[in-house]
């Protein structure tokens, strides 16, 4: 008989697990609060809790009350992944604005704003300089009489195009790029970084650049820099106060007359469905085994989906938990006994209240490494090496190429044998919505000796690394370049 697997959440988390749980041949059953799409289409069900069975630690059982139209449900689960996302609970620290409740105008958090709607020729003030706050600050500037973008700590604008015009997260999620990050020092990768990314326009003269000790803070946005340039965007420093119809800032400065506040502040997450010291644990990401799994449990039948923040795209990564995780609960995987994932994690959380090691928890993940990490606990991850050996072209892609989800079914539990031919061919695809006017003189596609030209000394670099890995060379090349190249020489250069 298939296990039975509760998936609370029909986002796309949510619709990962229940295909990971077919693939799997368990039985998933997904509860969703709203009409939106779901698992077993279980609309409008509320979860109201989630415990475990009393011989939880022989069965790994939960016992699963739910509500639907006010009538009560009880249900015996073999395991639970919990799909609610990050973005359940807005955030709106309104006590740390003195004068807030004076303010006479509108406020909104970020997740209540639908449309511009009513808001023609009245004067906003967005807090935050998140994807959301650039979002709407720039859609607003079309309508609104002015716009006003509050940030504590400036941000990093990235582009969805990059040189060439070419998809920006196709361009720079490579592992050939993802090596060189392990390789270089990170003072000379910040000055790359920097320098690139002024180039396109000089973040400091935009009231962008980041706040001297804050760490580097990265926005999509393609028009923000033309908002503020042609004034329908003006950037501010942190609101100091407010009063009831104005807004004093951290320069000293005043806008007076605004109309409407709009928090873009963020969200937190909670599992109130939880149990006790399970509910408070599972906040804490230093608790989760590989941002999955919470460590206290003595059989791992539990697993968070898609609580991660990622740098590239979300929907690869809880994809790949989804996939160890259905694993783990049949048995195929295995993960530490509960007492030394606690063990491991509350020593890290003592080192960093001391101030011995940085709290890394809320950083955004580093995609390929994060990926590769899971992929590994099933066997599907990708081996260059052995590629090089086995199919020369394939492997020239892989590494060379954008890490498209497609690598991680190369090989392994979930293996398809169309993940050749779609890598090969992924620009072709990406690209054939644009060719819709053709030129009969069309420039032809760059020769091979083109291409070995170019990247004939990443090859060799590459080939050089490959063989060295194993050994401490990269760290001892990374450590003795970090200890040689002062930071404030990398700046001037």
């Amino acid at each position: 008989m298939a296990k039975r697997v509760a998936v609370i959440g029909a986002g796309v988390s949510g619709l990962s697990s229940i295909k990971c749980c077919l693939d799997e041949d368990l039985e998933p059953t997904c509860f969703e609060r709203t009409n939106d799409i779901g698992g077993l289409w279980k609309f409008t069900t509320t979860v109201c809790s989630v415990t475990k069975r009393p011989d939880f630690s022989e069965t790994g059982q939960w016992d699963v009350v739910t509500e639907t139209e006010g009538k009560q449900e009880r249900a015996v689960f073999d395991a639970v992944m919990v799909c609610t996302g990050l973005y359940l609970n807005p955030r709106l620290p309104l006590e740390s604005f003195p004068g807030i409740h004076k303010f006479k105008g509108q406020i909104l958090h970020s997740q209540e704003y639908k449309s511009p709607e009513g808001i023609q020729g009245k004067r906003v003030l967005v807090i935050g300089l998140g994807n959301t706050a650039g979002d709407v600050a720039v859609e607003l500037s079309r309508t609104a009489a002015q716009v006003l973008l509050s940030t504590r700590t400036g941000a990093w604008v990235l582009h969805r195009y990059s040189d060439g015009g070419y998809p920006f997260n196709m361009v720079i999620t490579r592992r050939c790029l993802n090596f060189m990050t392990q390789v270089l020092p990170s003072p000379v990768l910040n000055w790359i970084q920097e320098r690139q990314l002024n180039k396109r326009f000089n973040h400091e003269n935009y009231g962008l650049s980041i706040t001297k000790g804050k760490k580097p803070k990265y926005i999509v946005n393609d028009e923000l820099p033309t908002c503020i340039l042609c004034g329908t965007v003006t950037m501010k420093t942190s609101v100091k106060e407010f009063t009831e119809t104005s807004a004093l800032f951290e320069d000293g400065t005043v806008e007076e007359n605004i109309d409407i506040v709009i928090f873009a502040t963020g969200y937190t997450f909670s599992f109130p469905f939880l149990e006790e010291p399970l509910k408070s644990l599972s906040t804490k990401k230093i608790f989760l085994y590989k941002w999955v799994f919470p460590s206290n449990l003595e059989r791992a039948t539990l697993a968070l989906i898609g609580f991660i923040s990622l740098k590239g795209s979300i929907l690869a990564g809880t994809e790949l938990q989804a996939r160890w995780a259905t694993r783990v609960f049949k048995g195929l995987c295995q993960i530490p006994p509960s007492q030394k994932l606690m063990a491991e994690a509350t020593k890290k959380e003592q080192l960093i209240e001391r101030g011995v090691m940085k709290d890394t928890s809320e950083d955004k993940l580093e995609f390929i490494q994060y990926l590769d990490d899971l992929a590994a606990c099933i066997g599907a991850k990708p081996s260059v090496p052995l590629l090089f050996l086995k199919d020369p072209r394939l492997a020239w892609e892989v590494f060379f190429g954008p890490c498209s989800p497609y690598q991680y079914r190369l090989m392994g539990p979930g293996k398809w044998d169309g993940a050749r031919n779609a890598i090969l061919t992924q620009w072709d695809r990406t690209l054939k919505p644009l060719k819709t006017r053709i030129l009969p003189d069309s420039t032809k596609p760059a020769s091979m000796s083109h291409y070995l030209k170019v990247w004939g000394a990443p090859i060799l670099l590459a080939s050089l690394v490959l063989i060295c890995k194993p050994s401490p060379f990269l760290k001892s090349v990374r450590d003795n370049l970090q200890d040689r190249i002062s930071p404030y020489l990398i700046r001037i250069w």
